[in-house]
């Protein structure tokens, strides 16, 4: 079978025995859903409750959620649950009948964006609003052309697979990707990021237009967390001012940085005080309920929106818009905000003091809830060796991480925003424990 960076790193094989009841519920699943699933860490985890950053498996263990944020707000959050089951049994329909909530919740989520950022279209899921959004892109510049970063994922349709190299496998990019570093911030001085990233982004343009593709877009998930999660706020900027001084459009990717991940900003764009043409956001939005959108510039959507009717059967219907809204109202109320950026630095400073005296702890780097530790080996290389066998070292202590990034090497530690000191705490214990032995 191939090897998908982005869903192989972490992932389980039958070369790993397990106990008999998993074994024969892993069977069951592959009989029926075929060889193209994936599970996490060596040893398999069967959930079967949520609550906050707790999991619990079938036997009743508890788990520190360190990786969801898809259940962005916590597992089973009794705000959005509430509010799901009141729209549930009240009406579930589409966007071609008139309904209230979409638009108050539309005018709630423009508000946390630039006012340019005007206009908003639904869908379910991240790939197709990314999907979505090359299309508006293409149609606004009469272009093709797009360039990610090279270890990129942003979505699973066939035009998003097409720009998301991490997938790997028998996927490729497409001839009219352009694939660039990212901003290496471990390996790159800080003083030359910015110029390295916005030069490598003007020598992808000039190689789109001078192929015939043209240039339509760049697109780039704001924190580069499948690229081994870059935080540094001052790349994009440069990078942004070049993209439209070559009449192209800037996609921010929010679905991995938004919803107030780093805590710094309720959008990882604002971190680095650009304004986006097209901002695309899914997974935390409805707290595990699908629900994606694309807010654009209404001038750069136009063109697309006046010559296409779009329908989306499920998208913005009653039912996901509430729990999004109630995604809003808990993030709002709990501040959490505040509390990814407070916790998240306790836990970055006590990962990193951990990491001080271990040689293969290279890096410690991220920002709020999202936080990036490089795994390298005696000689510095990335390690993609040891940094699986971390995570699963941490799955067997009932704490789920994952990895990023091209070699596989950085731990991704992406938990709730309702993470808690003591949740710092019982993070940090174990993977002290850890790191203080050979791994």
């Amino acid at each position: 079978m191939s090897f998908s960076n982005i869903m192989d790193s972490n992932s389980y094989s039958a070369d790993h025995p397990v106990d008999p009841a998993t074994e024969s519920l892993i069977a069951a699943r592959d009989r029926m859903l075929g060889p193209a699933y994936r599970l996490f860490y060596e040893r398999p985890v069967h959930l079967v409750r949520g609550e906050g950053t707790r999991l619990y498996d079938s036997d009743g263990a508890c788990y520190l959620d360190a990786y969801n944020n898809v259940a962005s707000v916590g597992h089973c959050h009794p705000h959005v649950v509430e509010a799901v089951s009141r729209q549930l049994s009240t009406l579930n329909t589409h966007t071609r009948y008139l309904h209230g909530g979409i638009v108050d919740y539309s005018r709630r989520l423009l508000d946390t964006m630039p006012e340019q950022i005007d206009q908003v279209m639904y869908a379910c899921t991240g790939s197709e609003v990314n999907d979505l959004a090359l299309r508006v892109a293409e149609m606004h510049t009469g272009a093709a052309g797009v360039i990610v970063t090279s270890d990129a994922y942003h979505g699973n349709t066939a035009s998003v697979t097409a720009i998301s190299p991490s997938i790997g496998g028998a996927t490729a990019l497409g001839a009219h990707v352009r694939a660039i570093p990212p901003p290496d911030s471990y390996r790159i001085p800080a003083i030359e990021l910015s110029a390295r990233f916005t030069d490598d982004v003007v020598a992808a343009i000039a190689d789109l237009k001078s192929s015939g593709a043209g240039f339509s877009a760049l697109i780039v998930d704001t924190i580069f967390s499948s690229d081994g999660i870059y935080p540094d706020p001052s790349v994009l900027a440069p990078a942004v001012q070049a993209v439209h001084r070559a009449g192209g459009v800037f996609i921010a990717d929010e679905v991995q940085p938004g919803f107030a991940r780093t805590g710094e900003a309720m959008w990882g764009f604002l971190r680095h005080g650009v304004a986006p043409d097209l901002v695309t956001m899914g997974k935390p939005m409805g707290n595990g309920l699908p629900i994606a959108a694309m807010a654009a510039r209404s001038d750069i959507l136009d063109v697309f929106a006046r010559g296409i009717p779009y329908f989306n059967t499920f998208g913005g219907n009653p039912v996901t818009v509430a729990a999004a809204a109630a995604v809003l109202d808990v993030i709002e109320d709990e501040k959490l905000m505040r509390n990814a950026g407070e916790v998240g630095t306790q836990l970055r400073t006590e990962l990193a003091r951990l990491g001080t005296d271990h040689p293969r702890i290279g890096d410690v780097r991220g920002t709020g809830l999202y936080v990036g530790v490089e795994v390298i080996s005696e000689t510095g290389a990335p390690d993609r060796a040891g940094a699986r066998a971390l995570v699963n070292a941490m799955r067997e202590r009932r704490v789920l991480i994952s990895v990023c990034g091209r070699d596989g090497n950085v731990l991704k530690i992406r938990p709730p925003l309702v993470f808690s000191s003591s949740d710092v705490d019982w993070f940090c214990t174990e993977f002290g424990a850890i790191v203080a032995s050979p791994f």
